[in-house]
């Protein structure tokens, strides 16, 4: 008799673990799925993930498959059946797409059903009970996809009722408490996870303001301009061109890895200087602004000038540039900015 095999969506976080390993404690095979995105947490960087994601995965013995869903995710965030969260985040769509994707990875497999860490109430949009039936619909897993930390108060799933899965070992967790899952971890050994997280890129209210900012002028965004917009202060100059202000030391470390040849480098010669980026077109004028705004921000802030290098299709030439003035500044960063009781907060 054949093993009974499950896919599971894994994230490297908590809940993704403890269900994989729930579901393994029953004999059953498991063969995780980790899908990436351009707006989630990327795996080489350790500053905003765990050290290593997929410990659970090396510790526990089960398989990760990695998979981008590049294009087919860039297009639900632009437009989403189900509409986006509070910011830019197309929670539903999401969820849908990547159980579209983990059912082919089942059928190739073998596999009976799908896995995954979801929590009844945990998360507003996607994990109602509600939003739980819809997404399944529309993913063609009506009743193939079980939850197993929150299996208990959801209605079983074909797994359950043909016996494949022991539903009294299962759990009935619900709502945003973390407790039960950290108390589970710690009966199942699991003592190395990240931190919970308010969820990806999208979610966060700046980076959001920022990604609908560029896709108003620029429909189709390259890879790199999406990185870049988690770094540094942004401003339009038009709706061709853009300029990129590192903050500190480390995001001007970042913007000098980023910075792919296109468009234009700046940085102010013989004083403390912010990396300065230009992308899209540079025509005088832009190089002009971008130069004022390097200067504004730089140790040579509080001179009448000073005088700037610029990098452009592998050649450097200096030009002379006075600091950028308040309205400049004003008029071009994009910020968003949210009106109070006799006042302008500006978030970001």
């Amino acid at each position: 008799m054949s093993a009974v095999r499950a896919v599971a969506l894994y994230s490297g976080g908590l809940d993704s673990a403890l269900a994989v390993l729930t579901v393994m404690r029953q004999g059953i095979e498991v063969k995780a799925i980790t899908f990436l995105n351009h707006f989630g947490c990327e795996i080489s960087d350790q500053s905003s993930c765990s050290k290593n994601p997929f410990a659970a995965a090396s510790r526990f013995g089960f398989e990760v498959k990695l998979c981008h869903l590049s294009d087919k995710f860039i297009d639900i965030v632009k437009n989403p059946k189900f509409g986006h969260g509070k910011n830019m985040n197309p929670c539903m769509d999401c969820r849908i797409l990547m159980l579209r994707e983990a059912r082919e990875f089942m059928e190739m497999t073998g596999a009976s059903f799908i896995i995954t860490g979801e929590v009844l109430g945990q998360r507003p949009m996607s994990q109602r009970r509600d939003a739980l039936n819809i997404i399944d619909r529309e993913a063609g897993l009506r009743g193939a996809v079980l939850r197993p930390l929150s299996a208990r108060v959801l209605k079983p799933t074909l797994a359950e009722e043909a016996g494949l899965v022991d539903r009294q070992l299962l759990h009935g967790f619900s709502g945003r408490s973390r407790k039960p899952q950290m108390a589970l971890a710690a009966e199942l050994g699991l003592t190395e996870y990240p931190a919970p997280a308010g969820g990806c890129l999208l979610t966060e209210p700046n980076y959001a303001f920022r990604l609908r900012e560029l896709l108003d002028h620029d429909p189709d965004p390259s890879l790199p301009d999406l990185h870049l917009l988690r770094l540094g202060r942004h401003f339009r100059f038009s709706s061709r061109s853009k300029i990129i202000v590192g903050r500190d030391r480390e995001e001007n470390e970042t913007l000098l890895k980023r910075y792919d040849g296109a468009g234009l480098m700046l940085g102010v010669i013989g004083y403390g200087s912010p990396i300065t980026l230009v992308r899209g077109d540079a025509q005088e004028d832009v190089i002009a602004a971008a130069a004022s705004i390097c200067v504004r921000y730089s140790d040579a802030r509080n001179l009448s000038g000073a005088t700037v290098k610029v990098v452009r299709d592998g050649r450097e030439y200096s030009i002379e540039a006075p600091p950028a003035a308040d309205d400049l500044i004003g008029r071009l960063k994009i910020e968003k900015k949210s009106v109070l009781k006799g006042s302008v907060q500006v978030i970001g």
